[in-house]
């Protein structure tokens, strides 16, 4: 299984969003991201950037 961590960046500072991935869902501007015990997380934005090897997404955050 592979696991990724997601990173949001709104103006110039980054944070992570969420650790251990395993679903990204793009609706529009809302990213709906769950993770392995089935959490989920909603953020508004734009992913920009997928790393799979080294299981990073980074997402630019548009919305608290």
């Amino acid at each position: 299984m592979c696991l990724a961590t997601v990173y949001g960046k709104k103006d110039d500072t980054e944070s992570i969003i969420l650790k251990n991935a395993t679903l990204i869902e793009v609706e529009g501007k809302k990213i709906v991201i769950r993770d392995i015990i089935g959490m989920e997380t909603v953020v508004e934005g734009e992913i920009q950037m997928v790393d799979l090897a080294n299981a990073v997404v980074k997402i630019k955050v548009t919305a608290d």
